[in-house]
């Protein structure tokens, strides 16, 4: 069923403890923050999952302070016309520091041998001696010279791409989807991998940053290990369904993977022989948080104000400069004739276009459209009305 979205004073509702500088981007007239209402126009949320909420017929938006989007009812949203944002990037120089933390620490042994040296404690004066003796079963590896694979190269896998090369690894990456942006952002000096099989072959290192989807479950199991060279670190920090475990059990305590760094433990996990179990740490920082909440509210704000759409997760990324004029908005089914539909709705009101954008996404479009003329107020109604009644229409403003 079509939806009407009238413009008026916008509520937003948070689900998590949003950081106050986040919650700032909304601190004008326009907006009021209410935890209690039941139909606010946009959500911002952290980790709630909101899979048995139901939804007002007011909202417009959910944006997540975070880059996953797991804990979001996507498709459901989608149906509704519900613009989902993600904010991918705004964590990322967090994780690439957690990254490449583990990555030396693993290779020299370091919590193990904090975890034994805490062992020593009443053993007095004789610590020291403790200690040098028993220090040569912690003895590691110099990450210098070593090489590093990248699996996706986007924000975060970039960012620590670049920083290998800086700490004298080398580094090869693979993404088949690298986006113009990233591109421009990497260092020549990345080796590109032609295929993933490449990279397991010749990483002495193995970093994954991808997002889970059926493609890439499972993806690190018995024949994968079976390519890579014996002894390798695997840094798990986007998702642990990327890993069999069962396979990767088999796999540690055969050595072929030496040591196995996770930010996503449980209790299959725990169990394992050799491995670096961190609770979900990866983007655990005051600035990451407060970063991501910045930029959740400033792409709900950007959307609610002007239509434009940066970031979504099921709608297509949208944008026609804002110059005040009025602004029709429209979600709908992408088959033919939409436009044409939508855009006779306006010309049966005497008014013309200044401008207008069209974006599909798979089954869905979007499409703004700029008002030349003065709309009157009470011609507004009749025209969503109009367009409201076009099949294929799910949702639609005037701004």
């Amino acid at each position: 069923m079509s939806t009407i979205i009238l413009d008026k004073m916008k509520t937003i509702k948070t689900l998590n403890n949003i950081t106050e500088s986040g919650l700032n981007v909304f601190n004008n007239d326009t907006y009021t923050i209410d935890n209690d209402t039941e139909n606010p126009d946009a959500i911002v949320v952290r980790s709630f999952n909101m899979h048995t909420i139901e939804f007002g017929n007011n909202l417009k938006a959910i944006a997540r302070a975070g880059a996953g989007v797991n804990n979001i009812p996507v498709d459901k949203c989608t149906e509704q016309g519900i613009v989902v944002f993600n904010t991918p990037g705004a964590n990322a120089n967090a994780v690439k520091e957690m990254v490449l933390t583990t990555l030396m620490a693993s290779s020299r042994n370091l919590f193990a041998g904090v975890a034994w040296t805490k062992t020593l404690e009443g053993e007095g004066e004789k610590i020291p001696k403790l200690v040098e003796a028993g220090k040569k079963q912690f003895v590691g590896k110099e990450i210098k010279g070593k090489t590093l694979g990248v699996i996706g190269l986007g924000a975060i896998g970039a960012l620590v791409a670049n920083d290998a090369l800086d700490l004298d690894m080398d580094v090869i990456g693979f993404d088949p989807f690298i986006s113009v942006d990233t591109a421009w952002n990497l260092s020549r000096n990345v080796q590109r991998a032609m295929t993933i099989e490449q990279l397991f072959a010749n990483s002495d290192y193995i970093t994954v940053h991808v997002p889970l989807t059926d493609d890439t479950a499972g993806m690190f199991n018995e024949e994968i290990f079976s390519i890579m060279k014996p002894g390798v670190h695997i840094l798990n920090f986007s998702r642990g369904e990327l890993v069999n475990e069962t396979d990767m059990e088999a796999a540690l305590e055969s050595g072929k993977v030496g040591r196995y760094i996770t930010d996503f433990p449980n209790e299959n996990v725990l169990k394992m022989k050799n491995t670096i179990p961190i609770p979900h740490l990866g983007a655990s920082t005051q600035e990451s948080e407060e970063n991501c909440a910045i930029m959740a509210a400033r792409q709900v704000k950007e959307f609610l104000e002007t239509g434009n759409i940066k970031n979504s997760v099921n709608f297509p990324n949208t944008s026609l400069p804002y110059t005040g004029k009025r602004r029709v908005a429209a979600f709908h089914l992408n088959v033919p004739n939409m436009v044409g539909q939508i855009t006779q709705a306006i010309s049966s009101h005497n008014l013309n276009i200044a401008d207008m954008v069209n974006r599909s996404r798979g089954e869905y479009a979007y499409t703004m459209i700029d008002i030349d003329n003065k709309i009157i107020g009470d011609i507004i109604p009749d025209l969503e009305e109009k367009i409201k009644q076009i099949e294929g229409i799910v949702t639609t403003r005037v701004i």
